[in-house]
């Protein structure tokens, strides 16, 4: 679709007349009749305040006249999946999962290349030939060419050295020294924990992302699950592949 099909369909559906939406948007009436008409499109500063307010990138206002990628991991991004500013704006050069909270995930290619592989080997695709896809790609992102000039992700790798240190803090029994947290994906750590009225609650959001590791622990049998952010720390026993969670703390930080 065209940007004026698009501002079309995105205010009859929000039931928005197109003095409504002048208002909202600050311009005439008559301004946003010519976008319908295709006379003209919303400047900049505009396709900013319409992009927040019917949250949608302003590349979908535009009829995505680019197929955005991730400039860190490679993703095709779509609206769902795109990072956002600590404000709520879209930030459209990344995924939810290499850029959250203001704060860049990752920090080491390797690190990086071992989540993504996880996620992409198939029947089609071996690991060998995904490490290889991604070994051969990731370098020619934006994001790992400008590496050094975003600073290294120094701030952020002192953040992730502070919430080993609480985390190890805690003297858990059983659980031995964190010495490592790696980017999680909310939706597979997410896990339901047992209430003692039978019912089953979960802590985190399935579409935000996470700091966290897996730890066997040293009584055996059961592997101790670490998840963590600016917010809080989430620490919980779980048997091979997530079977019969237990919550072991939940600290605010």
């Amino acid at each position: 679709m065209e940007t004026k099909e698009i501002i079309h369909q995105l205010r009859t559906k929000n039931k928005l007349s197109q003095d409504e939406l002048a208002e909202k948007v600050f311009v005439t009436r008559q301004a946003v009749s010519r976008w319908e008409n295709g006379e003209t499109i919303p400047n900049t500063e505009t396709l900013k305040l319409l992009s927040k307010l019917f949250d949608v990138s302003i590349n979908t206002l535009l009829g995505s006249p680019r197929q955005l990628i991730c400039q860190c991991c490679g993703m095709p991004l779509e609206d769902a999946v795109t990072s956002r500013e600590k404000d709520g704006d879209f930030n459209e050069e990344y995924c939810k999962w290499c850029y959250a909270d203001g704060e860049y995930m990752y920090s080491d290619m390797d690190d990086l290349i071992e989540i993504c592989v996880k996620n992409m080997v198939s029947e089609e695709h071996s690991e060998e030939a995904v490490r290889e896809y991604l070994k051969a790609t990731l370098p020619q992102l934006d994001y790992w060419k400008r590496y050094e000039e975003l600073g290294g992700n120094k701030a952020f790798e002192q953040f992730k050295k502070q919430l080993i240190d609480e985390i190890n803090a805690l003297n858990i029994e059983g659980m031995p020294k964190l010495e490592k947290l790696n980017a999680l994906v909310g939706s597979y750590v997410n896990m339901e924990y047992p209430l003692p009225n039978g019912k089953t609650v979960k802590y985190l959001d399935d579409n935000a992302t996470y700091l966290g590791n897996e730890i066997e622990s040293e009584f055996g049998g059961r592997c101790f699950g670490i998840c963590a952010n600016m917010e809080f720390i989430l620490v919980c026993t779980y048997e091979e592949n997530g079977k019969n969670p237990e919550l072991v703390v939940y600290k605010k930080r």
